[in-house]
């Protein structure tokens, strides 16, 4: 990688750095890391979040090996509306199976030699009984047997440990107060310790690269309330469906974001919480894109934003106390904490009219859109003051403006106040669209 762009890079992870600081994360992957080997890549990652002082909690699954182990004992198991019937015999296999898997997991967290990504990084995992399960029952006349669910997650036992810089690894098994252990799917795990620890995450590990339109497109966002429109979609099938229905049950409850990202893709996990657009699909309770009325704090980005255009001439040159002054007429497009487009409004009301100015988009996310979401944002704060008409001045952007139904206007067109501030020497046209 070149100087720059690993300086760039790292730049702009800062921000995730210092935020990420403190939180809790779950994080969910199968028993597929384990066999293909790639949970040593993941394991240098994850080591990467602790140092970082992120409190990492580790779900494992272990479908693969309980397959291979049942089979090996010549044992058959049935599943019923995805969930396996778990007899003794089973169980007894399926605990050995889980067992050897979190030994391969604490393995991978171990590993410290050196020249590798984890030298000298000293983890400390620990596991145990924090998982309290009950046995899911008879539904619908059948009878599950030791196949269980979370009744309660020891919270402040995983909490103690996260407080001394440790790695919580939960197991796809509970165990009950009687003593008796069950089989719970590690998804199922993931959430009620994603809930129950109010964490800031919760990540899925997956086969797919993330949740795609009916395009085939990844579609990078989605939030809460565009989940029911997904789930009615035929050809959301298998492990996805079941992630978006976690994913459902994790945000209604008290999870900012879910992540769903491919674990087939190294350094996943990085790109995805350290980048601004990640790698897979988030799922947020709010959305991950809005806009939103400027304050005097927003100053910074929008100069960062209109900076460049203004060196170009494409924007007339503001000064920070004319922004600081003015905030109130900005709207800015934030996202994920970044001002990422901007556009003020000035109303005249005597002359029944507003211009809008300063629209600007940064330049990795135009062409998308977001340009005219923010012309029709100022546009419906105009009619909200019972104006008829809005006006643009611009030198370079004409066609775009021409494209959006404005049409071409003279200077005495202008209200007179705007008329006496006109800049002769920059010779802009005049745009006026009716409300």
């Amino acid at each position: 990688m070149p100087a720059d762009s690993f300086v760039r890079s790292f730049r702009e992870s800062s921000p995730y750095i210092h935020r990420f600081r403190g939180q809790t994360f779950v994080i969910n992957f199968g028993g597929d890391a384990l066999a293909d080997g790639s949970i040593r890549s993941l394991a240098h990652d994850i080591a990467l979040l602790n140092s970082l002082g992120i409190n990492v909690v580790l779900v494992h699954g272990a479908g693969p090996q309980i397959d291979a182990a049942l089979l090996a004992h010549q044992l058959r198991t049935e599943r019923v509306n995805g969930k396996r019937i778990t007899d003794l015999a089973a169980m007894q296999v399926l605990r050995e199976a889980v067992g050897g898997a979190r030994l391969v997991v604490e393995a991978a967290l171990s590993e410290g030699q050196m020249g590798s990504p984890m030298a000298h990084a000293g983890l400390q995992v620990v596991s145990g009984n924090f998982i309290i399960a009950q046995p899911l029952g008879v539904l619908e006349g059948v009878d599950y047997q030791y196949t269980g669910q979370v009744r309660r997650v020891a919270t402040e036992a995983i909490q103690r440990h996260l407080a001394a810089d440790e790695i919580v690894l939960l197991s796809p098994i509970g165990v009950s107060p009687t003593g008796t252990l069950f089989n719970i799917r590690a998804e199922e795990v993931a959430v009620a310790a994603a809930l129950a620890l109010h964490a800031a995450k919760l990540v899925f590990f997956m086969d797919e690269d993330g949740v795609t339109d009916a395009q085939g497109q990844l579609i990078r966002q989605i939030t809460l309330s565009e989940l029911p429109q997904l789930l009615a979609r035929e050809d959301i099938q298998g492990g996805l469906r079941e992630h978006l229905h976690s994913a459902a049950i994790a945000c209604t409850g008290n999870v900012d974001r879910v992540h769903l990202i491919s674990r087939h893709v190294d350094g996943a996990l990085l790109r995805e919480l350290f980048t601004r657009d990640g790698l897979g699909t988030l799922i947020s309770r709010d959305p991950f894109e809005h806009l939103r009325t400027a304050t005097v704090a927003d100053i910074p980005g929008i100069l960062d934003l209109i900076r460049p255009l203004e060196e170009r001439g494409v924007l007339v040159r503001r000064s920070r106390e004319r922004l600081e002054i003015e905030a109130d007429h900005f709207v800015v497009m934030e996202r994920d904490g970044k001002i990422i487009g901007c556009a003020a409004m000035y109303p005249f009301p005597d002359q029944g009219m507003a211009e809008v100015a300063c629209l600007a988009v940064d330049s990795r996310y135009r062409r998308q859109g977001r340009g005219e979401r923010l012309l029709d944002y100022c546009q419906e704060r105009a009619r909200e003051q019972a104006l008829e008409r809005i006006f643009v001045l611009s030198t370079q952007t004409t066609h775009w403006f021409l494209e959006r139904n404005f049409r071409p206007g003279a200077l005495e067109d202008l209200p007179v106040p705007r008329q006496h501030l006109y800049n002769f020497q920059r010779r802009s046209q005049v745009f006026f669209r009716n409300l």
